[in-house]
């Protein structure tokens, strides 16, 4: 690829105390030095504050070209705006009652052609590695067009991460040795390349 693609790794946990923001950052740090064609930003879904789908028209009605400016509200357009400059995403979702939050699902429900056609790949964690959460939101994407990658990487979680909460800025060297000795590691790094290979795909067809 001549330029670096801008991927979007998107927190999908919103509460106020939570650990969503150091599996992300973990997954940055995981995946940056083996991909350097990737632009990777964290979007967290806690900085929107968007309200309960609120949209009188359903995102699909809008044009497809230019759905940004025929929203209702303008947080709404403003988190359209935000989508669309992305070329693929990296969905980092807890499970919460066997599914994904309800703030995740939310901020997908409020757009559809932002997210049509683009490469997306899903990172899950908790007690069980969260793999019902995984299956659920792999779904959804799947639902709103979007190209889901093969991988799905689980993290395992324990009680030992609660301190990470208010006192850390990173998940531990234990944490990342497990993960590492698990093969979660190895297919995140999976997950990376996937995506590579399928924004040069989709590159190589314009």
């Amino acid at each position: 690829m001549a330029s670096k693609k801008t991927v979007a790794l998107i927190t999908g946990s919103t509460r106020k105390v939570r650990l969503g923001p150091f599996f992300t950052a973990y997954v940055r740090d995981t995946i940056a030095p083996h991909c350097p064609a990737l632009s990777l930003e964290v979007v967290d879904l806690a900085d929107p504050g968007l309200p309960i789908l609120d949209e009188t028209n359903p995102a699909a009605g809008q044009p497809a070209d230019d759905p940004t400016s025929h929203y209702e509200h303008d947080h709404t357009r403003k988190w359209s705006a935000v989508v669309r400059k992305y070329e693929a995403f990296i969905f980092v979702t807890p499970e919460y009652n066997r599914s994904v939050p309800a703030g995740l699902k939310n901020a997908l429900d409020f757009l559809y052609h932002e997210w049509n056609g683009k490469p997306a790949g899903v990172v899950s964690y908790g007690g069980r590695e969260g793999a019902r959460a995984s299956a659920h939101l792999r779904d959804i994407l799947a639902a709103l067009k979007l190209v889901v990658l093969p991988a799905a990487p689980g993290l395992s979680t324990s009680r030992r991460m609660l301190p990470y909460v208010g006192e850390h800025k990173s998940v531990s060297d234990e944490d990342r040795q497990r993960w590492k000795e698990s093969g979660a590691e190895a297919q995140i790094v999976t997950l990376a390349q996937e995506l590579v290979a399928e924004l040069e795909r989709g590159s190589s067809s314009l």
